[in-house]
């Protein structure tokens, strides 16, 4: 049986940081051999510990098969979102082994309930292709109205 629960950081980071990184593996296409920049890592397991975030792992058993992660952001209120709450979802992933039982829609109506509860008035996030029809059923719409600058941070360690 499936269960999906709202992870606690201090108690749960060591599934946090191994499903994490199973999905960047996935997502990447890295062996299981490559070795993960130790900033990418110590930045991810501050990020679960401290960050303003909630993350749901689904679990198997016991066993963590999957993971969904909402950042909250406030930004200055305006006509439109007047609380200023905003959220980003990210790191929706589930095992290959358990794709296409609706695991990560339920994790990311979870998260939906989470951002509402705290008066968030959008969600954003970035589809992979794979993801973009979940997304869609789920309500979200396309949207390029933004504009983005990247920035490269030089990490000195």
């Amino acid at each position: 049986m499936i269960k999906i629960v709202k992870a606690d950081a201090k108690a749960d980071i060591e599934e946090l940081m191994s499903i994490r990184l199973e999905m960047l593996r996935i997502v990447n296409g890295m062996s299981d051999t490559e070795c993960f920049d130790e900033t990418l890592v110590s930045c991810s397991r501050e990020y679960f510990l401290n960050g303003n975030q909630t993350t749901v792992l689904a679990k198997d058993e016991g066993r963590v098969i999957g993971c969904a992660s909402i950042s909250y952001i406030t930004v200055m209120p305006t006509y439109d979102h007047p609380t200023g709450k905003r959220a980003h979802l990210m790191n929706v992933y589930t095992n290959i082994a358990y794709r296409r039982q609706g695991i990560a829609g339920k994790m990311i109506r979870l998260l939906i309930d989470e951002a509402k509860k705290l008066g968030c008035t959008e969600i954003s996030l970035d589809a992979t292709k794979e993801g973009k029809p979940l997304y869609e059923n789920l309500g979200f719409t396309a949207n390029d109205a933004g504009m983005i600058m990247e920035l490269k941070v030089r990490w000195l360690i």
